[in-house]
């Protein structure tokens, strides 16, 4: 079962002892405090997720909360660039976040040790998704 949480307001996801970064950060990131070696230049416009290099670091330092997420790998990736980026810049929905979390995309995230079972998420057909989705991200 894969993790998925926050680094610096992009989305850190941890598959069978790999990393994926998806999306672009939205703050400064000291990467090698956190257990990563610099990724370089972003732009997920271009490539929306890449797998991070961990550093001879003890353990990646990341809270959560957490999703967990039965997709593995590179296809976890993929499915999270699709779930949860606005395409136009990269960034990762913070209201679609809060939805997969907490159910309402205008809630609180929950306390950083709250792991939440979204298995539901990769098995969601991706047009149902995409429903939700556009609804979420309407502007109101």
């Amino acid at each position: 079962m894969a993790r998925v949480g926050r680094l610096a307001g992009a989305v850190l996801a941890e598959s069978e002892g790999a990393y994926f970064l998806v999306g672009n950060p939205k703050r400064p990131c000291d990467w090698p405090a956190v257990g990563f070696e610099p990724p370089g230049p972003l732009d997920a416009t271009v490539r929306p997720y890449l797998r991070l290099v961990r550093t001879a670091a003890p353990a990646v330092q990341v809270t959560g909360p957490w999703l967990q997420v039965a997709l593995e790998g590179e296809a976890l990736a993929r499915a999270l660039a699709a779930r949860f980026l606005i395409e136009r810049n990269g960034s990762v929905s913070d209201r679609l976040w809060r939805l997969v979390l907490r159910g309402d995309p205008d809630a609180e995230d929950p306390p950083a040790e709250v792991e939440v079972d979204a298995r539901w998420l990769g098995e969601m057909p991706a047009p149902i998704w995409d429903i939700v989705r556009a609804q979420v991200l309407r502007c109101l």
